[in-house]
């Protein structure tokens, strides 16, 4: 592969310095169109692949939760089911234009919808699995457009032009409560309710699942980090974009100097990220019109579900397991 076709993108995950095993995952890849010749009358080679050029990129980071085996077998299960609907699905591959946009849109909503259906059947068949979840971040990049879909509190950034935007919700009790103006914004990150997940894949199956979709168009001189909460509670913006110019198209070198800031900082959570550049090869235009960040599909019960969810908990069922991620369903497992 030469270089002109190499995908620009890093990834690393570390268990941290308190947990004793990790749970998180994550992905890098590049999607292609291949075709698998078994028998032919052309001058090809019978049992051979050919393979055609790249069609887009996939960055991906899970961070499962239910216990040390489940978390890690919900974040596997997680990505792995991902994987195999991408593969099995041939208009992914396909070239992408507006008038299709939103159908593709749905299809990624679909692909999520699924993908949690996958893991409430997995939990059902094992005691010790039930109530297993994760969160789910991609980043489907089909230059120059990129199609975040999300579940839970791993996060997708966007650095440009020395600003870093976060282009995900977390879907806590917490950005709730400062959503609702219960909460004020700098008080989230403390707040004893920002590790209670209100939206995952998998867990109990109590609420209705939603899956955020954002649509994102790039430049070439981006870079796109998606994390963990484990990377994010220590790492803001302002020190996303120092590092960022700092190593520049260095990107193994940036994971891992971030992933240190983390552990330095206490590091109390499995740590994930994965950086790209996915405009490092694309040529520079004169002219491009201004970039949108635009959430194609709303969180429109998220009021709603606030409210359930602070009827149904009090004060000291939340302080049972605020200090990990977990669920409010979790809540009678751990009494």
């Amino acid at each position: 592969m030469n270089s002109e076709d190499q995908i620009h993108a890093a990834g690393r995950t570390h268990v941290g310095q308190r947990r004793e095993d990790n749970q998180d995952q994550f992905l890098i890849a590049e999607l292609r169109k291949s075709m698998q010749i078994h028998q032919t009358s052309l001058a090809l080679d019978e049992e051979s692949t050919l393979f055609g050029g790249r069609n887009g990129q996939l960055l991906v980071v899970a961070d499962g939760m239910g216990g040390h085996a489940s978390g890690r077998r919900a974040s596997n299960l997680a990505v792995d089911h991902l994987i195999t609907q991408l593969l099995n699905n041939v208009h992914w591959f396909l070239h992408l234009d507006e008038e299709r946009d939103q159908s593709f849109i749905d299809s990624l909503k679909s692909l999520l919808e699924r993908t949690n259906l996958k893991l409430l059947n997995e939990s059902k068949q094992s005691e010790e699995d039930r109530g297993m979840g994760t969160t789910l971040t991609v980043a489907y990049i089909v230059w120059p457009r990129m199609y975040v879909v999300h579940a839970g509190d791993s996060r997708c950034y966007l650095v440009r032009s020395g600003q870093c935007s976060q282009i995900t919700t977390d879907h806590t009790l917490a950005r709730q409560l400062v959503d609702a103006g219960s909460m004020k914004p700098e008080d989230e990150a403390t707040s004893r309710w920002s590790n209670v997940l209100w939206n995952v894949l998998g867990g109990h199956g109590e609420n209705q699942f939603t899956a955020q979709v954002v649509r994102v168009d790039l430049l070439p001189n981006d870079t796109v980090i998606l994390c963990s909460d484990g990377l994010s509670r220590y790492v803001d913006p302002n020190t996303m974009v120092s590092v960022v110019d700092q190593f520049g198209t260095d990107l193994q070198g940036m994971t891992d100097h971030l992933i240190q800031i983390a552990n330095e900082a206490g590091g109390v959570d499995n740590i994930t990220v994965v950086v790209g550049q996915p405009g490092a090869n694309q040529p520079e235009r004169d002219t491009v019109e201004p970039s949108r960040t635009v959430p194609l599909v709303r969180l429109d019960d998220e009021s709603d579900l606030q409210s359930d969810q602070a009827s149904s908990m009090s004060l000291q069922d939340l302080q049972r397991f605020a200090n990990e991620d977990t669920l409010p369903d979790e809540r009678d497992r751990q009494r």
